[in-house]
């Protein structure tokens, strides 16, 4: 890849990265039009990068993000709107499963159909993400410590494949993971709330 449009590439998501993480630490619907119009950028950084699951993960993000908006624009009328709460205890272990099952089908796929040189790492990124994007949709304060993971993971993985600006995103995201965590919680109805639904 032209390393100018590599770099361009960077800005943009990093540009694009910076609102998108501003949007959901401010719990803003909006966030789910930005991760409509990210994905397209950072899918062609990593798919020029050699990282295929990276780039492939972008597709599922324009998706979840049209389901991310339906879900918070369309909330029963029961509720004024979707509050954000803890991931009920008997989710957790579907969610271990399910993140199980997504890294295992993910590792399988770079190692048998791409020349990937991070399989392992490529693959247990982009399989939390699924697992967190999901948490988002529902509003679980406990995705900001998923990605608080994958976000650390992701930024030593972005510096071995040469996209350092992008990198630098991802430590910020780090950092902000925890921020955006505490936010939530001091936004949460009810700091009693049963973790058992």
């Amino acid at each position: 890849m032209d390393i100018d449009l590599k770099l361009i590439l960077q800005v943009v998501g990093v540009v694009l990265g910076l609102l998108y993480l501003y949007l959901e630490y401010r719990v803003n619907i909006y966030l789910w039009i930005v991760g409509m119009v990210m994905p397209i950028v950072h899918g062609c950084l990593y798919f020029n990068s050699g990282l295929y699951a990276d780039a492939g993960m972008q597709l599922y993000y324009v998706s979840a993000g049209i389901y991310g908006w339906l879900v918070w624009k369309n909330v029963p009328k029961k509720s004024a709107k979707l509050e954000i709460t803890h991931v009920p205890v008997r989710m957790w272990g579907r969610l271990f499963i399910l993140y199980a099952g997504l890294h295992a089908v993910i590792y399988l796929v770079l190692v048998g159909l791409t020349n990937s040189t991070v399989p392992v790492l490529d693959s247990l990124t982009t399989a939390l993400c699924i697992v967190a994007y999901w948490m988002l949709s529902r509003k679980y304060v406990e995705q900001w410590l998923v990605w608080l993971v994958v976000d650390a993971v992701t930024v030593g993985l972005y510096v071995y494949k040469g996209i350092p600006i992008t990198a630098m995103l991802y430590s910020v995201y780090t950092v902000l993971a925890l921020v955006g965590y505490f936010r939530w919680l001091g936004q949460m109805p009810s700091k009693k709330e049963s973790l058992i639904e």
